[in-house]
């Protein structure tokens, strides 16, 4: 008897039955719940054609857009919805998705997982024409392409979560995958010159260049530094001549020139600034 109990405790839990049986259930019912999770996901991005109908009305129609809605309004009702999509979307895949699971083999689960995020996809580029609608208005700031850059990043997330399941790799692949593209985009974003872009484009699109922008605010564009002093004498001369802004300008060449006089801070891009600067003619303008 002693010999029978010690080969009952001892006994391994996979060679019993039941094991297998529990196993088995619990398989069953993660296949269920993903099933149902994902029917629901995609029921309740696309069952709501109002708002993809209103986004094509209002933004490739060309639509103006109604008296009590801005242009701010309307573009951060794009974006805040774009965040929580886009780390339902991510968690969602993570955990449904595993590689060799039963929901990932589905011919039913993988149709409405691409629908989903494609879904998605057309919310990003809604969010960006809301942003481009807001931006053409109200001009550029630094958050403003941030902004840009983000939605920009989110749309390269969902095209991984599909090469993901399409490729049948591991979280880990698309972890890393993701790292890798925001390293890439940090990298890119450290060359751009996005003072002297942003302060262009705001004098550009000015009302005071004939754009469909707001005023030019000089003290935006003069807190951008050196960087900007092309854009910033195009703004004097559409301006007329305003002695304060003759004296901060000259302020940011005074800044401009100790830059570069030391080694320390010298860089191609303030050097080529430079260049330029010392190739204007004086003017009343340019002091």
């Amino acid at each position: 008897m002693s010999g029978g109990v010690a080969r009952w405790r001892f006994r391994p839990p996979w060679s019993n039955r039941r094991f297998w049986t529990r196993r088995h259930d619990r398989t069953e019912w993660s296949f269920s719940a993903s099933r149902r999770s994902c029917v629901r996901w995609s029921c309740s991005t696309c069952c709501s054609p109002f708002k993809t109908i209103l986004d094509a009305i209002y933004l490739w129609g060309n639509v103006a857009l109604p008296a009590d809605i801005s242009y701010a309004t309307y573009a951060h009702r794009g974006a805040y919805p774009l965040i929580v999509t886009a780390l339902l979307a991510a968690g969602f895949v993570l955990a449904a998705m595993r590689p060799g699971g039963p929901a990932g083999q589905s011919k039913v689960i993988r149709p409405l997982v691409y629908l989903w995020v494609a879904q998605n996809v057309l919310l990003v580029m809604s969010s960006i024409l809301r942003l481009d609608l807001y931006v053409q208005i109200y001009l550029l700031t630094w958050w403003r392409v941030a902004a840009f850059i983000w939605m920009v990043l989110v749309a390269l997330g969902l095209v991984l979560i599909v090469a993901r399941i399409v490729l049948n790799r591991s979280n880990d692949w698309l972890i890393r995958a993701n790292l890798i593209t925001l390293t890439a985009t940090l990298y890119i974003c450290s060359l751009v010159n996005f003072a002297a872009i942003i302060a262009d484009y705001n004098v550009s699109h000015s009302r005071e260049a004939g754009g469909k922008g707001v005023w030019i605010d000089m003290n935006y564009l003069l807190s951008l530094g050196p960087q900007a002093l092309p854009a910033i004498d195009r703004a004097i001369a559409l301006r007329g001549f305003e002695p304060a802004l003759v004296s901060r300008r000259s302020c940011l060449v005074e800044q401009q020139a100790k830059e570069t006089a030391s080694w320390r801070s010298w860089g191609f891009r303030s050097w080529r600034l430079q260049r330029a600067l010392e190739a204007q003619p004086k003017s009343s303008t340019t002091g």
